[in-house]
């Protein structure tokens, strides 16, 4: 397994870093990433996105597009590596025919579709794991998992599927201090497995917990994360959505905060959603 990966080394990046995940399409939420990180005074070459920056939303090219132009590392995710390949499905782990599953046609027949064979070229040449050293920590951005690309891993999953995970990452790129993750779209921080593990949410969708606002991560150079909200134009993101046809449930998700569905929560997160 790790003979087939691809790991891409950053050097050293001093100062705060914004770490962020899943802009799944979303133009709006995009733009506001990018111009947060402006204000904030942090470069695109300390920023790094955990992937998935094609998915739900509505604007799979133009999304890429400024993502290339802002010229941030990106971390391949799920779906980076099928549209690539040109899979039939989004690979996100999805169980069959759960309503996330059915709902992932839609929105991923859509960005094939939309995206070209350069956005699709580009994909294909992300790597699967970004390394550097940030201060004393020698770090590590990944999607899911090292084992599998499309694993969650939520703030309740077991110790020993962290370890898992770290010993794989270690054994494909080296001891790290830190792990920066995606893939489950919600934002968390947890000490385990020898390493501080952090999620930084995703910037595309808000994490389930009724505000229609993103997450993304400030990481200072001096140690620890600061989870930030991300308000961004939710309503011209849905907007966007209904125009496209994509209105299986997650365009009100941009307005009301709310997941269409917890099927893919472990039972202890979920909140009584059908």
């Amino acid at each position: 397994m790790a003979g087939s990966l691809v790991v891409a080394d950053l050097g050293t990046l001093a100062g705060e870093l914004v770490v962020f995940g899943g802009p799944c399409s979303n133009l709006q939420a995009t733009g506001a990433l990018i111009d947060a990180a402006a204000r904030r005074g942090i470069p695109a070459d300390r920023c790094i996105c955990t992937g998935d920056t094609v998915a739900y939303c509505a604007d799979p090219a133009a999304t890429v597009a400024a993502l290339r132009t802002f010229g941030c590392a990106v971390v391949a995710g799920n779906c980076e590596r099928q549209l690539a390949e040109g899979a039939a499905d989004c690979g996100c782990g999805f169980d069959a025919g759960s309503v996330c599953d059915r709902l992932s046609a839609g929105w991923y027949g859509h960005a094939a579709r939309e995206l070209g064979r350069e956005d699709r070229a580009w994909m294909a040449g992300l790597p699967d794991i970004v390394t550097f050293r940030h201060g004393t920590r020698r770090c590590a951005a990944i999607h899911g998992g090292v084992t599998a690309i499309n694993r969650f891993l939520w703030p309740s999953s077991p110790a020993d599927a962290f370890a898992e995970e770290v010993a794989a990452l270690c054994a494909a790129a080296g001891a790290v201090d830190t792990v920066f993750a995606g893939h489950c779209g919600l934002a968390f921080a947890r000490r385990v497995a020898g390493v501080t593990w952090v999620n930084a949410g995703a910037i595309g969708l808000p994490p389930h917990d009724g505000r229609p606002l993103a997450r993304f991560a400030v990481v200072p150079e001096s140690g620890g994360v600061v989870f930030h909200r991300l308000a961004y134009d939710h309503e011209a993101a849905a907007r966007a959505m209904q125009r496209a046809g994509l209105t299986q449930g997650y365009q009100d998700t941009l307005r009301t905060g709310i997941w269409p569905s917890e099927d893919i929560l472990p039972p202890e997160m979920r909140r009584g959603v059908a």
